[in-house]
């Protein structure tokens, strides 16, 4: 069953034009070609990452935090109440506050105090995210750095060990990345990042197969090629240095829209897309590989969208599209001054009885 599954799967009509097959790709006088069973070596590589990014979060990123004055805000922990996070874990976030009032007995400012302190609870804190920021700051400046060496040599075209070994990298990264989804901070656009990482590793496995390795080293460069801006602006941001973060913000953003937006649409989707077709004619994986870039392209217009945005009111990048805490902190404060206007008039309460000594400070 399964031998017959792979023959089907591995048919040359499907991913070869007319006239074209496996056995071209068979290694011959001095060239090397890339082989589907290389794909195996991304495997051990995205475990390696997964190991390499711990060790690099606590002895790099940790105290480079520290040294750009990384602040992390104390929160209160929301005290122990079975109901009310039955309630938070298995129906919503947002209280209904009549309900929940008449089951715990407490008054609906505990009951909204609660919720409050349960979601920051949830919120990853500011070391977490600057240091997942340093890690593909760092993976995608060198990345950059690598695929603009792997094209320096373009008069074989046999593959070279500098190509093999930036596939393999790149691909391990993104395979990496899926692994650990969910202990990364999750952001507005989480679903999006997802369809992209299972695009671009398809991209990657596909094009290492037929050996569209010049296209598929062009591609991961374009992405490259911006993704350290936004990496680094996080940082600059987390740090509290505004002025930095919005500088480099703005070239992200030109960047961003040069490559995603002019080079990869008009220049290389127009090669693998309509270049092709005048040499032969469309096939499934003509279709495939395409259908994927489209994919991809698709993601590059939404988040120019949110990109643009942001830069036309020059606000810092609290990442629009990933970062912006779920409540906002403003409205909170608000509420704790209400709380204490509220605990002066009355008397401090906490849970509906007295509380003797109520002068430690507070801080959501």
């Amino acid at each position: 069953m399964l031998a017959e599954l792979s023959e089907w799967f591995w048919q040359e009509r499907l991913w070869f034009p007319k006239g074209l097959g496996w056995a071209d790709l068979v290694d011959r006088d001095g060239r090397v070609y890339a082989k589907a069973n290389d794909l195996w070596v991304a495997l051990p590589i995205a475990l390696v990452f997964l190991i390499v990014r711990q060790i690099f979060e606590r002895t790099v990123a940790t105290p480079l935090a520290s040294l750009l004055g990384v602040k992390e805000t104390v929160r209160l922990k929301a005290p122990h109440n079975p109901t009310l996070e039955c309630y938070y874990c298995n129906i919503s976030k947002t209280p209904s506050q009549v309900n929940l009032c008449k089951q715990t007995g407490s008054s609906e400012r505990q009951i909204q105090r609660w919720f409050r302190r349960r979601r920051n609870q949830d919120r990853p804190s500011l070391l977490k995210k600057f240091r997942e920021a340093s890690w593909r700051f760092t993976f995608y400046l060198l990345a950059f750095i690598a695929g603009l060496a792997s094209l320096i040599d373009v008069s074989t075209s046999t593959l070279l060990p500098s190509q093999y070994w930036y596939y393999m990298i790149e691909l391990g990264f993104y395979g990496s990345l899926l692994f650990s989804v969910a202990s990364d901070v999750k952001r507005k656009d989480f679903k999006e990042q997802i369809v992209h990482h299972v695009a671009t590793i398809l991209l990657i496995s596909f094009s290492w197969c037929v050996n569209y390795i010049r296209a598929g080293t062009l591609i991961m460069l374009v992405h490259d090629s911006s993704d350290y801006f936004l990496e680094s602006a996080k940082m600059f941001n987390y740090a509290g240095w505004r002025n930095a973060c919005n500088y480099i913000f703005i070239i992200f953003a030109a960047v961003f829209i040069v490559t995603r937006l002019i080079i990869f649409p008009f220049w290389i989707i127009y090669c693998t897309w309509v270049y092709p077709v005048t040499i032969y004619k469309p096939f499934f994986g003509y279709y495939f590989f395409n259908g994927l870039l489209m994919t991809l392209q698709c993601l590059h217009i939404f988040w120019a969208i949110l990109i643009i945005r942001i830069a036309i009111r020059f606000l810092t990048i609290d990442d629009e599209r990933s970062d912006k805490d779920e409540t906002d902190e403003s409205e909170e404060e608000e509420e704790e001054a209400k709380d204490k206007k509220h605990s002066r008039k009355n008397g401090p309460m906490q849970n509906g009885h007295t509380v003797h000594n109520n002068n430690h400070r507070k801080t959501e």
